[in-house]
């Protein structure tokens, strides 16, 4: 029993929200108990509102990053909850300060992610003080500091306890973001082995996109797990686990360029080996390392032995099914074979990948360990980040004016039908104006039917238990209920907080009184956000996709560029080489989101444009897999005099490349590039000279491997032409865009 209970704890431990959870619930449970012992349990509802707003001000740090982190949050909360304090009996002043600091704040997330996650929860807490201000008659007489300083105390009861945690255990989230990032490339793996199941008529474009999108998931816990790695690297370069962390991390890079690796069309080896078993056992071994990856997962966080005996069995069984399709001697088969067994020593090193996460310490240091820091480097670098973005074209810049203008429009509009209880509307529109149009609906249905079960679900609780005492043990259960999934189920984080707002504030009034209030406030505010993000500078995700779409051909460009010049110099795992190969992954999974996006809006909207983006991100993908696939058997060949015209034909096709960015980016027109494939494809169709030895059969494999790549130049220009015939888009849309688009993450 005893055994069953640790294991139990062990996997509790390991769940990613835990820890976030139970921070949460020590920080409600001492507000609680303090209001208790002061006898003053109105004392809870300031420290609740201060602890909620600190907790969403949270980002992953290092102690002393967190700490700095902290002390900024404190101040902008401190200078926001007296703003609203003195400047609340004045609606005329207090209008324009509100839209002012709305679109400051969004701003200034332009400079960092962590910075717009500070500007958000200020912007919250300022919404909070004017709700608490109102629960006290909506006056500020007597000791103004007194509120204000008791919402900062809230937040920093939780930040010390933040603090403290990040102390005690920093390396914990990097373990289960690394966790993820493994679970999402065995993902990865187990769809793209669909990409070879030997059946004729099967809808290959519709997986080619499910792979796509989960790329971008996989980009995204790439993304995630380097910024965790980077953060607690500085000053500790010497830590001998970090250093681990680090390792893995670059073994899953290596794996997800291995695995993002295609070496031949998947129709014509299911065309010609279709009556043979080599393309079952290629599914067969991906779909086991794919699940390997996720065992590898689970065996990380749980700390025990990581078995994937059946991915190396499958192993040899597709080798034993190649060596028996090279002892036919086909020779219309030569091609094709050679492109089999490319793959199978591509995943034979994936294999071996995955052998040594297990035991990362084993592994060589990588000679260039280098990240790069995304962070702002000075006063001026941040302040040209913002530059950049102040104009129109920027998403960032769309938003902040939206989301100004929502709240003076809900400020007006509470003075207008019911003061009493009406900043809720602010804070509903707060929550649920997004900066795109799908994200607002999404969030915009979720927060009614969230709202309407809160209200249903308080309104029961505090019928059924009207003691106090337990309706502060249910306002503590829902704010962790609340934290623990406003990520992925915002509908129950929606209910927990409402049930939260209903038990505290019954005990200090009565709670029933707010519930017809809440839910018209919660409807009056998402009307005011539906409205604004349908109609002030909307957002329609059509307008960027031809540049969203052209920024994957560049990026893709400088990945081939970058190959090209590691086939000339040597393999070397570079920061140049990372830095190129996960742009041009980040900006594939842009354009999938993007495409995502564009199928929650209006259908008049999207149809057309999304049809278009979904063909060129198919065609962009397939790209991106041959490019992976060169990359991937870098090191195999010694670079020649004979080989100059190969790589200079591979740069040809890369200058092709950036010129239909361009053009697709300003939308011009698409020249007709058959001729130049052509041209392309009879240089790299050229047998070697010198007799056939290890050497030229691995030149043949490279050579093939670009003559895939030239092979996308008419289809990608062909879905280039569509994109940029679409029509013109609105006046200040181009411009500026590029810098926010968030495609160039530069996360290598």
């Amino acid at each position: 029993m005893s055994a069953s209970l640790s294991h139990s704890l062990r996997r509790l431990w390991t769940l990613d929200k835990f820890a976030y959870s139970f921070r949460v619930f020590v920080a409600f449970s001492g507000a609680i108990a303090l209001s208790w012992y002061q006898d003053q349990i109105a004392l809870a509802i300031p420290l609740f509102l201060g602890i909620i707003a600190s907790a969403l001000s949270e980002t992953d740090d290092n102690w002393e990053g967190r700490v700095r982190a902290l002390l900024v949050t404190l101040i902008c909360f401190a200078v926001a909850s007296l703003s609203v304090e003195l400047l609340f009996p004045w609606p005329w002043l207090f209008a324009p300060g509100l839209a002012l600091s709305a679109f400051t704040f969004i701003m200034l997330g332009a400079v960092e992610q962590r910075y717009a996650t500070i500007a958000s929860a200020t912007l919250i807490l300022s919404v909070y003080s004017m709700i608490n201000i109102e629960q006290h008659g909506g006056t500020t007489d007597g000791d103004f500091w007194h509120q204000p300083l008791l919402l900062v105390g809230g937040a920093a009861w939780y930040g010390a306890i933040s603090v403290i945690w990040c102390a005690l255990f920093s390396r914990q989230p990097v373990k289960q973001s690394m966790a993820q990032l493994y679970r999402e490339l065995g993902e990865y793996l187990i769809i793209k082995a669909t990409l070879f199941e030997p059946l004729r008529g099967v809808d290959v474009e519709s997986r080619r996109v499910a792979l796509a999108r989960q790329n971008g998931r996989v980009v995204t816990a790439l993304n995630q797990a380097k910024e965790m790695i980077f953060r607690r690297l500085e000053g500790q370069r010497g830590s001998r686990k970090l250093n681990r962390y680090l390792r893995l991390y670059f073994i899953a890079q290596d794996i997800h360029e291995r695995v993002s690796a295609s070496h031949y069309p998947y129709s014509a080896l299911a065309e010609t080996f279709f009556h043979h078993d080599v393309l079952f056992r290629c599914q067969r071994l991906l779909d086991q390392q794919g699940r390997a990856c996720k065992r590898l997962a689970k065996a990380l966080l749980l700390r025990q032995p990581f078995e994937h005996g059946q991915s190396e069995q499958a192993l040899e069984d597709l080798r034993a099914s190649i060596v028996y399709l090279r002892a036919q001697r086909n020779p219309e088969w030569t091609p094709l074979l050679r492109s089999l067994q490319a793959l199978g020593r591509n995943l034979a090193t994936l294999e071996d990948q995955l052998s040594s996460a297990h035991n990362p310490d084993a592994v060589a240091d990588q000679k260039d360990a280098s990240l790069f820091d995304r962070s702002p480097r000075s006063f001026k670098d941040a302040w040209e980040r913002v530059r950049l973005n102040l104009t129109p074209g920027s998403p960032t810049f769309r938003h902040a004016l939206r989301l100004s203008t929502a709240l003076l429009v809900g400020y007006g509009v509470l003075h207008l039908v019911h003061p009493t209880q009406g900043y809720w509307i602010l804070l509903t529109t707060l929550f649920v104006c997004r900066p795109n149009f799908g994200a607002t609906r999404r969030f915009l249905y979720q927060r009614i039917v969230g709202t309407v079960l809160g209200l249903v679900l308080g309104w029961a609780l505090i019928s059924l238990f009207p003691d106090p005492l337990v309706q502060s043990l249910i306002s503590v259960v829902a704010g962790v209920i609340f934290f623990a999934n406003r990520e992925k189920h915002y509908v129950i984080a929606t209910a927990a907080i409402t049930t939260l707002v209903l038990t505290s504030f019954n005990q200090v009034g009565d709670g029933f009184d707010l519930i017809l209030p809440r839910l018209i406030d919660t409807l009056i505010g998402a009307l005011i956000a539906g409205l604004a993000v349908f109609f002030i500078l909307p957002d329609w995700q059509g307008r960027r996709l031809h540049r969203v779409a052209a920024s994957a051909l560049a990026n893709s460009s400088r990945y081939l560029r970058e190959i090209v010049h590691q086939y000339e110099t040597g393999k070397q795992d570079d920061l140049a080489y990372r830095l190129a190969r996960r742009n041009a992954h980040n900006a594939d999974a842009a354009l999938s989101t993007v495409l995502a996006n564009m199928l929650q809006e209006p259908g008049h909207y999207r149809k057309k444009d999304a049809d278009e983006g979904f063909r060129f991100l198919v065609v962009s993908h397939t790209l991106l897999g041959y490019l992976s696939a060169l990359g991937a058997q870098r090191g195999t060949l010694t670079a020649s005099e004979a080989d100059a015209e190969l790589y200079a034909a591979a740069r040809r096709i890369a200058d092709r490349f950036d010129e239909l960015a361009d053009h697709l980016a300003t939308r011009q027109p698409i020249a007709d590039l058959k001729a130049e494939q052509s041209a392309l494809m009879a240089i790299f169709e050229q047998e070697p000279t010198s007799a056939q030895d290890d050497a030229d059969d691995e030149r043949r494999l490279v050579q093939t491997q670009l003559l895939h790549i030239s092979r996308q130049l008419v289809p990608i220009s062909e879905a280039a032409a569509r994109l940029a015939a679409r029509p013109v888009e609105a006046p200040g849309e181009g411009k500026g865009s590029e810098e926010v688009d968030g495609i160039a993450a530069k996360s290598a």
